[in-house]
């Protein structure tokens, strides 16, 4: 894969898709990694005289986080100056694409916003590759993150002009050729229980966040207003559940949690559900139970929060785990924005651990052996 260093750039229109996805609390952008992180590779193309124009995401349709990128816009021009407009295939896009001078960056409005970014098969006749093909020079990926995504501004654009990856990406790929994790601990949190599933079989796995209450529920705990929340918010919660119940041997469950009451952070365990109250993290005894099983790993692979980590009364397992893991001897890889946000909100030194990425899903897949869409394409 060609990176922005085999490039002549000067003058040329850049196609970059970076990943800006960050937490959202109460339709507030939190302040991310990831946009930090964009930002060195705008700046570098910009250094190159480059007119660069970005392509991002915020949140999944119909989620609550499903927002403009208006908010991450202005963090981003905290580390380099970059135009936002909200407009994405309309002719205010085309005019300040056309308009744009040389070292200067234009971010256009969250690519999931149209529907041909789900409809990659489409190929030509996808209005997005039909509008960007007369007005960009070469692509340039630096979404690691989403390379498992079979999206159009992912696999189908780099197929009609010429393409490399960013800053990012080449950083993920050449600490990920040092990982070899043999008889690893998988610590599996987070809100995107399906990923997960694919580790599942002869390593033993610590499972918090959403799946570990998932996981749960496969056994056949009733957890009761939780239950409610999970076949709600999870996409096919049923077939999950069905595809869970036959890979749980090696999977440590909670053995209490903390939910939430007048505002206030109460545990209670395992045994006291089916609740009335919503789970927002794993409890202190389950905390202890995962940290006596992470001091003796010899390589550890965690993803994901293990609680409600945007509120720092339910950020408590998943700051205990952390901790516990900087500590351990062996070889330890942290993956997901949502985990290198948490890192740096609890002052933990990156140091201690071998390789943070700011990639969930796709690290995940990478580790299980899987063939990263995105990246294919641009080999």
């Amino acid at each position: 894969m060609k990176t922005i260093s085999n490039f002549n750039l000067k003058n040329k229109t850049v196609l970059l898709r970076c990943d800006l996805n960050s937490d959202v609390v109460n339709g507030k952008v939190l302040e991310s990694e990831r946009i930090k992180e964009a930002a060195r590779t705008i700046s570098l193309l910009k250094k190159k005289k480059a007119k660069v124009v970005i392509l991002a995401h915020q949140g999944t349709p119909k989620k609550s986080d499903f927002l403009s990128l208006e908010q991450h816009s202005k963090q981003l021009n905290k580390f380099t100056k970059t135009k936002f407009i909200k407009d994405i295939l309309g002719k205010k896009s085309e005019k300040e694409i056309k308009s744009l001078k040389a070292g200067e960056a234009l971010l256009l409005e969250n690519i999931r916003f149209e529907k041909d970014e789900f409809a990659p098969e489409k190929e030509k006749e996808n209005k997005i590759v039909k509008f960007f093909l007369p007005l960009i020079d070469i692509y340039i990926n630096d979404a690691f993150s989403v390379c498992h995504r079979k999206q159009t501004s992912i696999v189908t654009l780099p197929k009609y002009f010429i393409s490399g990856i960013g800053l990012l990406v080449e950083e993920e790929l050449n600490a990920l050729k040092k990982i070899k994790i043999k008889n690893c601990l998988y610590i599996l949190g987070g809100a995107k229980p399906q990923d997960n599933i694919k580790l599942l079989g002869k390593n033993n796995v610590l499972a918090c966040g959403l799946f570990g209450q998932l996981c749960l529920i496969a056994k056949g705990k009733d957890l009761g207003e939780q239950n409610k929340y999970l076949k709600k918010n999870i996409t096919d919660f049923d077939k999950v559940i069905k595809e869970l119940k036959p890979k749980l041997k090696n999977v440590q469950t909670p053995i209490d949690f903390a939910v939430k009451v007048k505002e206030k952070r109460v545990e209670i365990p395992i045994e006291e559900f089916p609740s009335k109250y919503e789970i927002f993290d794993i409890g202190k005894k389950t905390q202890e139970l995962y940290k006596n099983k992470i001091k003796n790993a010899k390589s550890i692979y965690m993803k994901g929060p293990a609680g409600f980590c945007s509120d720092k009364r339910f950020c408590q397992g998943t700051n205990e785990i952390l901790k516990a893991v900087s500590n351990i001897k062996g070889f330890s890889v942290i993956g997901g924005g949502h985990l290198s946000d948490a890192i740096k909100l609890m002052k933990i030194n990156k140091n201690k651990f071998n390789h943070i990425s700011l990639s969930g899903g796709a690290l995940l897949n990478y580790i299980a052996g899987e063939k990263l869409p995105g990246l294919e394409v641009l080999k």
